[in-house]
């Protein structure tokens, strides 16, 4: 096989991908406006005094409230941990929210697999720009890569001054400078829906077990009928954190795996789109 020379003045053209200039300020303040939003609905929504038949009126950061009213007012007898958990609950929704408009963008308009064969057959044509309109009305990540790719693609085939392995490297090194700025994108802030996934379970084992030891500290005090009727009471109470946190575990769990599967879909489409334009200059234009 003869050696393949590559000139690296070539090779180091100015490419035809334009880097998006992104920031993360969601990764940063989100957590903690929903941490903060989560004591909020803690404190003043659950723990109104109005929803306890015996109100701590002068409790300040954490009144104890005895006698809730109602199956929710006793949520907030869980302890501390319970607004952490809420606060987890609602980051979860931000950044399912969040990674949804991304996915759902990023997917583009109609069916990948049908994108990829009209460009197939326009450049089987040999209309090059009719592949890349088709790559504008894609409007996702593959149709962004695409066209990356068939502009260079365009541009090798009236070069003179390269070789045929030369030319599919070019184009090859501008599908992967195209993918590198996509891919990133996608994965974004999908580590905070994996990471709350395990932490939501031990958050809400951890309250429960803070539940649990008030209520046999409490059953130590007191005697009689009325020890048992506080420690099932207790017992109740230290519940709502293993419900609040096993609840956000298997929503944020779900969740993932439904955006990693889409994500490896579109992945997959820009691999097969690379290999596309390669594939077919190999095949034209020997």
């Amino acid at each position: 096989m003869p050696e393949v020379k590559i000139d690296s003045k070539n090779l180091s053209q100015s490419t035809n991908v334009q880097q998006k200039k992104s920031s993360n300020v969601i990764a940063t303040i989100a957590p903690i406006a929903c941490i903060l939003l989560g004591y909020i609905i803690w404190r003043f929504v659950i723990g109104n005094a109005s929803n306890f038949s015996k109100p701590d009126l002068n409790g300040g950061f954490m009144p104890k409230h005895e006698g809730p009213i109602g199956d929710l007012p006793r949520m907030y007898l869980g302890g501390i941990i319970v607004p952490i958990l809420i606060g987890c609950f609602l980051t979860v929704l931000t950044f399912v929210i969040e990674r949804l408009l991304t996915v759902t963008k990023a997917s583009g308009t109609g069916n990948i697999s049908e994108f990829i064969r009209k460009v197939q057959f326009h450049l089987a044509n040999k209309d090059v720009d009719k592949a890349i309109a088709e790559c504008d009305k894609q409007k996702g990540a593959v149709g962004n890569v695409m066209k990356g790719g068939l502009h260079k693609y365009k541009e090798m085939i009236t070069n003179s001054d390269l070789t045929t392995e030369q030319k599919i490297l070019n184009i090859q090194k501008e599908v992967e400078e195209a993918t590198t700025l996509e891919l990133p994108m996608l994965e974004k802030n999908l580590v905070f829906l994996s990471t709350i996934a395990s932490v939501a379970t031990l958050l809400g084992l951890l309250g429960t077990v803070l539940g649990m030891i008030r209520s046999f500290a409490a059953l130590g005090d007191s005697g009689g009928g009325e020890a048992a009727q506080k420690l099932s009471q207790g017992i109740s109470e230290a519940l709502y954190n293993t419900a609040l946190g096993i609840g956000t575990s298997a929503i944020s769990i779900i969740m993932y795996n439904i955006f990693t599967t889409k994500i490896d879909s579109i992945t997959y489409g820009i691999d097969e789109s690379g290999f596309t334009l390669t594939q077919s200059f190999a095949s034209m234009y020997k």
